[in-house]
């Protein structure tokens, strides 16, 4: 049982032995704000009562349909309870309830800024069951647009982060940079947002030829737009006095409460799954992982800034890497064969009959596996039985941490800094109500 510490959980004493925080104690958590007290000789020592006040599920403070029930002494938050239930998306059980390839559109709708991300975690954990070997092109297009689609979502908290701070000018560069990447996933999957992209044993679509240049030419223009946004944001004093020392979260309070991705690194600690656990082939990629030591909001800023340039490095090694080749097994128990072959012969109508109605036969079996979305660690747990669908599927939201500690984080700040706090953990409603 854990030890309880002032109502916000605590380490288990009676943990596995050698794991992080068995025997110790239980420890207050740091990284938060305490209200100053009226000291000045020049204040008024004015007397007020507490006042709650309701801000969602549709508020500008929130982010899609959260709500939080602050209670305010002045401008200062004293406590705060998130209401995260209007969303109803039951994304476990809807993948429950359809075969194991019917459900890349319900992980587009996790983080929907980034969906390709998501579509190749999945991919991950089924082929994992599946003992499966995935060609080496379908590996780099799987890196090339799932490195695409993490600029967009650094694109979109920065570019959001700078207009609620009173920064118009950033996001409609954010935006514009954001759409040019958004019109190159649609040349190579159909879709702007929710692409749908990966298949179990590789990718659905190869890249057109001219697609290569195309997306050189779009990121020498992204980064144009990316180096303007930082001249405007990070040296800006209102900027700056908003989001440095606000939110504040300590690395050993980020440990405890599971912050994984830019928000971990921004307290300092190194962890990036890309690294640790290498998948598809970034182990062949050359890259940085950019650390914080502050764990405000100005640090979590900086991280997406500098992620950015590293998935732009990425993105340009895939290109010149990756060699002509299969984007998808030839094994058409997992894959749809081609047309000609379910037009023209009967093992081809048959296998096209029973991956649609039936879905993949997966070997029973259970598996976790876990990748580096936009937002931190992004894990399915999956059990099958063998047959079509997924007898138990579990998912790790890496949202839903950061949401978690969001009351700790505020507690003691003003009201205002709970704005570039929220932007700057980034909560998708889509991934963390599920």
């Amino acid at each position: 049982m854990a030890t309880d510490s002032h109502g916000m959980g605590g380490r288990d004493p009676q943990a596995t032995p050698g794991s992080f925080g068995a025997g110790e104690p239980a420890r207050p958590f740091e990284g938060q704000h305490h209200a100053r007290g009226y000291e000045g000789a020049l204040d008024a020592p004015l007397k007020g009562r507490q006042m709650v006040v309701n801000l969602g599920p549709s508020h500008p403070a929130m982010h899609g349909v959260t709500r939080a029930v602050v209670a305010l002494e002045g401008e200062t938050i004293v406590e705060m309870k998130l209401d995260i239930g209007f969303l109803h998306r039951g994304f476990e059980k809807s993948c429950e309830n359809v075969t194991w390839g019917q459900c890349f559109p319900y992980t587009d709708r996790l983080n929907y800024v980034s969906s390709i991300l998501n579509n190749v975690g999945f991919a991950l954990v089924v082929e994992k069951l599946c003992k499966m070997e995935v060609p080496l092109r379908a590996r780099y297009l799987r890196v090339l647009t799932g490195e695409l689609h993490r600029i967009c979502d650094h694109l979109t908290l920065v570019a959001a982060m700078g207009l609620e701070l009173g920064a118009m000018t950033v996001f409609l560069y954010g935006i514009e940079a954001r759409d040019l990447i958004w019109d190159r996933l649609t040349e190579i999957c159909g879709a702007r947002l929710t692409s749908n992209y990966v298949r179990v044993g590789g990718v659905s679509r190869d890249c057109p030829d001219d697609w290569p240049a195309k997306v050189e030419q779009t990121l020498a223009r992204v980064a144009e737009l990316r180096e303007t946004i930082d001249k405007l944001l990070t040296r800006n004093r209102i900027f700056m006095d908003r989001t440095r020392g606000t939110g504040v979260i300590s690395r050993e309070d980020a440990l405890d409460f599971g912050f994984t991705g830019p928000c971990l690194r921004a307290s300092g600690e190194p962890y990036d799954i890309r690294k640790a656990a290498p998948y598809l082939v970034y182990d062949q990629l050359d890259f940085d992982v950019p650390v914080g030591k502050n764990g405000d909001n100005f640090d979590r800023y900086l991280m997406r800034m500098e992620e950015m340039r590293q998935s732009d490095r990425i993105v340009r090694q895939c290109l010149r890497q990756m060699e002509p080749g299969d984007i998808v097994v030839q094994d058409f128990r997992y894959v749809l064969p081609p047309k000609p072959q379910v037009y023209g012969t009967i093992e081809g109508l048959m296998a096209h009959f029973k991956l649609v109605m039936e879905g993949i036969k997966v070997p029973a079996g259970e598996a976790y596996s876990y990748t580096e979305a936009a937002n931190g660690e992004l894990g399915f747990y999956a059990v099958s039985d063998g047959g079509g669908r997924a007898y138990k599927l579990g998912l790790r939201a890496p949202g839903w941490p950061m949401v978690a500690a969001l009351p700790h984080m505020t507690k003691g700040a003003l009201l205002a800094d709970l704005v570039p706090t929220y932007d700057s953990i980034n909560m998708i409603g889509g991934e963390v109500e599920q």
